[in-house]
């Protein structure tokens, strides 16, 4: 059989997309109608997480377990199961300062080796026993001198020096991007580093790992009464309380104020470009936030928001405390559950502060005064700088790289230890990588868009149903001299794939080709096309997963398109991860479709598209061979599968693809794929693999 590389398969794919009639139509419209349909798409997940994650009958007596399965989930998903080990903690102080009613250390520990949380602790004057404890978690202020980074510590000063006024021990620490020492909460949501959710990383999960150590510092202060913690914090700082309290049982109060809406407000008012990446975790228990929310239940648990929070919208708030005043009143402990409401947007305001002292005055200290003095800042911000010189050993600014450690993947000895890794593998991927697939699949629905014979090329163009709300469109297409084909090459394209493929027809099929910004005619492509169809004697058939070409719902690499992306693992998914699922689901309508059943079928792709192709092919087990351009060699350097990291890599999924399929592999670091190489050396097919 004639073997063409992916670049001839491209000129062919050119000849494919050149005669759709469909797509004469307008490059906007087209994106709005894409966008529609994954709107309708977020919706139905939506409605379908929120149904499953809620938590209609309340058993008391069960509830314990129930609460230790949800940590154990939420631990998971935020990087934290396993538990980082403990370590030193290495605390220091480096200075203090004294005030007419309070001392403030200036402290840093380590809650991993190198790991540096700096912070500044306030403790009462005059103070003879051991006292109710504040932990104060910061939201998003930066504060910078001189271009020097005092710490988001600094700007959220007013909190604790109120507390350590009203005899509380009060530590404030500093989150790692706002920090003394800058880190990223900023990963996908500027940086590009989409692999967070192939490593199953969050910045949520170092900053409840660091609250987390921050009591256990506090722990081993006398002026501390360690049965007494209470833990709040706005904004960032807001959610920040809430994973922290879901998860330590050492939290006896807690406030999250300004952080918490339920995810149908995060879709239906489209809120991840206003929230970083620590708002979010890879969500592969698909729990909606009052089920999170509802893991403090029974201790004393106040949600504050104002009413007009742009971020935080009051109908989410409202829902999150209707589903969690459920919990708490069937636990028979509803008075220990409260909701604050005042005027005003997303602003750290006096009217929002009052609730808050007043819970913990209730709550921790068993008295409820008149709240007559303000939080204000009382200290020069620069005062509260922890360190003069930046210690050289920090991985604050590299957590993201080891924080959830990467898997260490073995070679097996044997062909029998393979059988049991490959078992494993396979289980992994099916649990958490493509877990939230759907249980059962809808009826293709096939509908023929047209079918052409022009210039030597007979054409059809179909729409199908990989799942609701989801179409696409597959193209086939086939020399009209060719009677008995022998395979499907079938053609996974990206977007600059797609875009190769338009711009060699538009000199032949100008009229009906649709709008395509950037495109520029490459007229001698036509018949070379023609010439490698015709010697390869296959059905040739083009797919454009959902967001690329013309199923594109965002312009390629605009910050919407960034955002729709992100939305994913919100709900347990990755984008990339569908479209592994909708080449599945092609080669599922490929053979029942009567111009392609019972023939051997191929498939070319390149870049990420070629990553997850090699899943397609591990997960479908009857693909004949692989033609691949440079795929990447780690899902650090592309396609984002959720978790995927925490167990294998794609040297792994090239070797769950070998079982099955001839491979061959353009790909300039041959060495990267030696995991492949070598268990294709155990299966007894060296040939099966070819690196070209």
């Amino acid at each position: 059989m004639y073997a063409p590389s992916y670049r001839h398969a491209i000129t062919c794919a050119a000849l494919v997309l050149g005669a759709s009639h469909a797509f004469a139509e307008d490059y906007e419209a087209r994106i709005q109608e894409n966008r529609a349909a994954l709107e309708a798409y977020f919706e139905a997940h939506v409605e379908a997480l929120t149904e499953e994650s809620r938590l209609d009958i309340i058993n008391p007596d069960e509830w314990p377990e129930h609460r230790e399965q949800y940590r154990h989930e939420l631990a998971y998903m935020l990087g934290l199961n396993p538990m980082p080990e403990d370590a030193p903690l290495n605390a220091e102080t480096t200075g203090t300062i004294e005030h007419d009613d309070f001392t403030v250390e200036k402290v840093h520990f380590q809650s991993m080796p190198g790991l540096y949380v700096t912070g500044n602790l306030y403790i009462p004057n005059n103070l003879d026993e051991p006292a109710p404890t504040i932990l104060y978690l910061c939201g998003h202020a930066r504060r910078v001198e001189d271009g020097v980074s005092l710490g988001n510590k600094a700007a959220y000063q007013h909190h604790p020096a109120w507390f350590a006024r009203h005899g509380y021990v009060s530590l404030i620490v500093d989150t790692i991007q706002l920090g003394e020492i800058e880190g990223l909460h900023h990963g996908t949501h500027r940086e590009g580093m989409w692999w967070w959710n192939s490593r199953g990383y969050t910045p949520a999960g170092v900053e409840a790992f660091n609250a987390m150590r921050a009591l256990d510092y506090l722990e081993t202060r006398d002026e501390v009464d360690p049965e007494r913690f209470g833990v709040t914090g706005r904004s960032g700082g807001g959610i920040g309380t809430l994973f922290l309290a879901a998860l330590d049982e050492r939290v006896a109060a807690a406030a999250p104020v300004a952080g918490i809406t339920d995810i149908p407000n995060h879709f239906a008012e489209y809120l991840p470009p206003r929230h970083c990446d620590c708002n979010y975790f890879p969500n592969r228990y698909r729990f909606d936030y009052p089920r999170i929310v509802s893991m403090i239940a029974p201790r004393p648990l106040l949600i504050a928001n104002s009413d007009r929070d742009a971020i935080f919208p009051l109908d989410g708030v409202q829902r999150v405390h209707e589903q969690v005043r459920d919990v708490y009143e069937a636990l028979g402990v509803e008075e220990d559950l409260g909701l604050a409401i005042t005027v005003g947007g997303h602003e750290d305001t006096q009217q929002l502060r009052v609730p808050v002292f007043s819970w913990f005055n209730r709550h921790l200290k068993g008295e409820d005064p008149l709240i007559d003095q303000p939080a204000e800042p009382l200290l020069d911000e620069a005062d509260l700088r922890v360190f003069d010189e930046l210690p050289e050993d920090e991985i604050v600014t590299t957590i993201h790289d080891t924080f959830v450690p990467a898997a260490d993947v073995e070679t097996p000895a044997d062909a029998s230890a393979w059988e049991t890794q490959r078992d494993e593998f396979l289980e992994q991927l099916k649990t958490n990588t493509f877990g939230n697939w759907p249980e059962a699949y809808p009826a293709f629905n096939p509908a023929q868009v047209f079918s052409a014979e022009r210039e030597g090329l007979h054409l059809e163009a179909w729409d199908f149903t990989v799942e609701p709300h989801v179409e696409l469109r597959l193209y086939l297409a086939r020399g009209a001299a060719i009677e008995e084909p022998d395979n499907v090459l079938l053609l996974v394209l990206d977007e600059e794939g797609w875009r190769d493929g338009m711009a060699s027809m538009t000199a032949e099929f100008g009229d009906v080709l649709p709008e395509y910004p950037g495109v520029e005619p490459d007229p001698g492509q036509f018949r070379q096309g023609l010439q490698f169809m015709e010697a390869t004697n296959a059905v040739w058939a083009v797919l454009t997963p959902r967001g690329v070409g013309p199923a594109a719902w965002a312009e390629p690499d605009s910050s919407d398109a960034v955002h729709l992306r992100r939305s994913f693992p919100i709900l347990g998914q990755t984008l990339h991860g569908q479209q592994v699922l909708d080449i599945l689901r092609t080669l599922e309508f490929l053979r029942g479709h009567e111009i392609a059943a019972d023939l051997p079928i191929n498939i070319f792709a390149r870049d990420e598209k070629a990553a997850l192709t090699i899943y397609a092919a591990a997960l479908d087990e009857n693909v004949n061979m692989l033609r691949l351009e440079n795929p990447p060699t780690s899902h650090h350097d592309g396609a984002e599968l959720l978790n995927v990291m925490r167990f294998m890599d794609m040297p792994q999924a090239l070797a769950l693809a070998l079982e099955h399929s001839e491979i061959h592999i353009d790909t300039p670091d041959p060495a990267a794929w030696s995991y492949a190489q070598d268990i294709a050396g155990l299966l007894g097919r060296e040939g099966y693999l070819n690196m070209d």
